[in-house]
């Protein structure tokens, strides 16, 4: 069996040549930055600009079915995430991975062709409708196959450093995607409805070609090849992990509901502070400088879950998120525009950013190679639903109007909480050799294990 990576019971080993732990941690970060580019770039049209182009009214009313759309992607990401992770498990992380990067290009660019709701009427909302399902569809995949690829590729004691590559690939993709976006909504208003928010999706085609290239020179997993060699794989994936793993699926569930920590920032975030007075620059701004922060303090507080465990840094950002959010919507309406930028980047980079940076290793190190990519990918869309609906629900309870700080911040407390809950059932999985990861371990290994 040359050139199949074999792995010892201590789960080290195997072919080095096939273990690229940084190679796979580029193209995973670059892949997740187009997703995402892509992906974000819809949240910030939503808030902005969607409610006057595709419905019939500027009012609340279409700012709550702008952001409805913005929510279906995340019915779709479950079926996808059923369906891709399937294949993902079958047929291998990278394959997988690059269709969901072409998939995800071709959708979003076609969203900068369609119609107006004054030049097609409802035809208009619904064909943004079907393409944000395909963008939802794609994106179930992206980031539990990414996560999957990495994490496998990456050596015992640096997982959690190496799958945070993954999730700081998404805040590079909303950072590009933010800064597309502000020369374009700070153009006069004729220019900016007519033409000038759909050039931003016409750019996707450009940065998909780039990361196309980048993927496609990656190896697949030694973990992934060696239990192809081994007969390993299973026909029907799903069944051994509703079989063995459904504890995890659902603690992984309840854990997902994290995400809603960054739709509230990056979506929910922008159109209260414009209903408190800030401009569509400086809401938009305020998105690119704490992700820009967060892309340096992600791999650290991966390297971190690699000393002291993962559950720590995950519940630590989760409970710091719902402690430093309120603090953070108020100072929008305080005039004190430094203030608002520090707690920005305090709440997201220093708080949510731990648990963005985390969950890639903490969720897939619960499940073994044989299941990981349906494990994950399950487990998160269907918490992820949360997250996708987050600004349509709390914007109908009146979070962006004046006051509705409090009905914001209720919510991503709630959220955290339950995330926290759930993190303190998972086992600790920071020792744990990769190729035991997701099984019983016997009385010896666990001694071992446990130091």
């Amino acid at each position: 069996m040359s050139g199949i990576a074999t792995t010892k019971p201590d789960g080290t080993g195997g072919d080095s040549q096939r273990r690229t732990p940084g190679r796979a941690a580029v193209a995973s970060f670059m892949g997740s930055a187009v997703e995402y580019y892509d992906f974000f770039l819809f949240g910030t049209a939503a808030a902005l600009i969607f409610p006057k182009v595709f419905f019939p009214s500027g009012d609340d009313a279409a700012q709550v079915l702008s952001f409805a759309t913005f929510g279906v992607a995340y019915v779709a990401r479950p079926v996808g995430a059923f369906v891709l992770g399937h294949f993902g498990d079958r047929i291998g992380r990278r394959n997988v991975l690059m269709f969901t990067l072409v998939l995800m290009g071709v959708s979003t660019f076609a969203i900068g062709c369609l119609p107006t709701y004054a030049a097609a009427g409802w035809l208009a909302p619904a064909l943004l409708v079907l393409c944000r399902l395909l963008q939802g569809f794609s994106a179930a995949g992206e980031q539990a196959g990414a996560s999957s690829l990495t994490l496998e590729h990456a050596p015992d004691h640096r997982r959690a450093f190496f799958t945070s590559w993954t999730l700081t690939g998404t805040q590079g993709g909303l950072i590009l995607a933010s800064l597309v976006m502000i020369p374009f909504v700070s153009l006069p208003d004729d220019a900016e409805l007519s033409w000038g928010w759909r050039v931003p999706f016409w750019l996707s085609a450009i940065v998909v070609v780039v990361a196309f290239f980048i993927r496609r020179r990656l190896h697949e997993t030694p973990e992934f090849d060696e239990a192809k060699a081994t007969g390993a794989l299973a026909r029907m994936p799903l069944k051994p992990l509703l079989q063995n793993h459904w504890k995890d699926v659902l603690r992984v569930f309840f854990c997902a509901f994290i995400a809603a920590v960054s739709t509230v920032i990056t979506t929910l975030a922008i159109a209260y502070g414009k209903k408190v007075g800030l401009e569509s620059a400086i809401t938009v701004w305020l998105v690119v400088v704490a992700n820009v922060f967060a892309l340096g303090t992600q791999p650290l507080f991966g390297m971190l879950a690699d000393r002291i465990g993962r559950k720590p840094v995950f519940i630590y950002g989760a409970l710091s998120s719902a402690a430093m959010l309120p603090f953070y919507l108020l100072s929008m309406s305080s005039g004190n525009t430094v203030l608002t930028f520090a707690l920005a980047v305090a709440t997201f980079a220093f708080g949510y950013g731990a648990a963005n940076a985390v969950w890639p290793s903490f969720y897939g190190e619960m499940f073994s190679t044989q299941v990981r990519f349906s494990g994950m990918a399950i487990g998160t869309q269907l918490g992820f639903l949360v997250a996708g609906f987050a600004p349509s629900i709390v914007t109908a309870l009146g979070g962006v109007r004046e006051g509705g700080w409090v009905v914001i911040s209720v919510f991503t407390a709630v959220v955290c909480v339950i995330a926290t809950v759930a993190a303190l059932t998972a086992r600790e999985t920071k020792d744990v050799p990769t190729a035991l990861l997701g099984r019983k371990l016997p009385d010896s290994q666990k001694a071992l294990v446990n130091g």
